[in-house]
């Protein structure tokens, strides 16, 4: 395995927007670009590295194939058919059911046996797929999960109570979609709760319910106004390759395999994990409430259901 080596999987927008954090961030070895179209990344190959002589470190970029998987120390999956306006994530699950299914029998070919990151949507089923067809252990395949809902939920606490987003710390449980939710008496400002922050400013509790939501419109907002979303989970997964290749042990919201933990069993679904090189080192299972921990059975069970009806048959054909 070579240390530092990133194999990207899908030159489309959101990719290519990782590509270019890492690029702006340095610390990454190689990026090794994959595409169905290998012209494009010839192409993205070329834009990208005529940037290195103002990046902030040297970065070996490339298109290359899947047999550049072999040495790699992790595989980022971004490929499959985008959402449309007006879609909802869960309804791509077919169509990218398949290919994500054919990329990972095409990246395990290689003898790989590094961390697989996956962002494809619908992230929680995709990530359930790339699982059961890589025959990975769960900790080393991870999928992006709540990690960019709860940059947006912390960006918006931040500019509502107007303070460092730096300073908020608070998570997206659930699925990476509508049936998602906050737990909110785990949230904080620095070290006090955000729910003591909002009564001690006589704030209308009822804007943590509207800022919630607006982190669920968000994405279909977004694509309403410019048709894709891409920027800010680029950077999520950048950060999210940081946490694995620095070893970090940072706690982050990813889409990781569930074995009794908050009562769920065999469901990839979004939840606080220990994040270090060796993929999930642990979940960090909190105290739910009672409405909480319906909400999060109602997501693992919409998952399930979802898998029943396609995943679970395209997985076995």
């Amino acid at each position: 395995m070579k240390k530092g080596k990133i194999v990207l999987v899908g030159a489309g927008f959101v990719g290519m927007s990782m590509a270019y954090s890492m690029l702006n961030r340095g610390g990454i070895a190689e990026l090794v670009l994959v595409d169905i179209d290998e012209n494009k990344i010839k192409g993205e190959e070329m834009d990208l590295s005529h940037g290195l002589p103002y990046a902030p470190q040297k970065m070996r970029i490339k298109a290359g194939n899947y047999d550049d998987c072999k040495d790699a120390q992790i595989v980022v999956i971004t490929a499959g058919v985008p959402q449309k306006p007006g879609q909802s994530r869960l309804e791509l699950v077919e169509t990218n059911t398949k290919i994500v299914k054919d990329i990972t029998k095409q990246i395990m070919a290689s003898g790989f046996n590094g961390i697989i990151i996956v962002a494809s949507n619908p992230v929680d089923l995709m990530s359930y797929v790339v699982y059961k067809t890589s025959g990975l252990p769960k900790n080393q395949v991870i999928g992006s999960g709540t990690v960019l809902d709860t940059a947006r939920l912390r960006y918006l606490i931040a500019d509502y109570l107007q303070v460092s987003s730096k300073n908020v710390h608070a998570y997206i449980m659930g699925e990476h979609g509508d049936s998602s939710f906050v737990p909110w008496n785990h949230a904080y400002i620095g070290c006090k709760k955000v729910i003591d922050v909002m009564k001690d400013g006589n704030h209308n509790m009822k804007n943590l319910e509207k800022i919630h939501q607006d982190v669920i419109d968000a994405a279909y907002e977004i694509i309403e106004k410019k048709k894709a979303t891409y920027y800010a989970i680029g950077m999520s997964l950048n950060r999210l390759v940081r946490a694995v290749l620095d070893s970090e042990n940072s706690i982050l919201t990813v889409s990781t395999y569930l074995e009794g933990e908050y009562g769920q069993n065999d469901v990839y679904i979004g939840v606080p994990a220990v994040i270090n090189g060796k993929g999930v080192r642990e979940l960090v299972e909190l105290e739910l409430n009672e409405e909480e921990n319906k909400k999060l059975s109602e997501s693992c069970k919409m998952m399930k259901e979802m898998r029943e009806q396609t995943v679970d048959k395209i997985i076995e054909s």
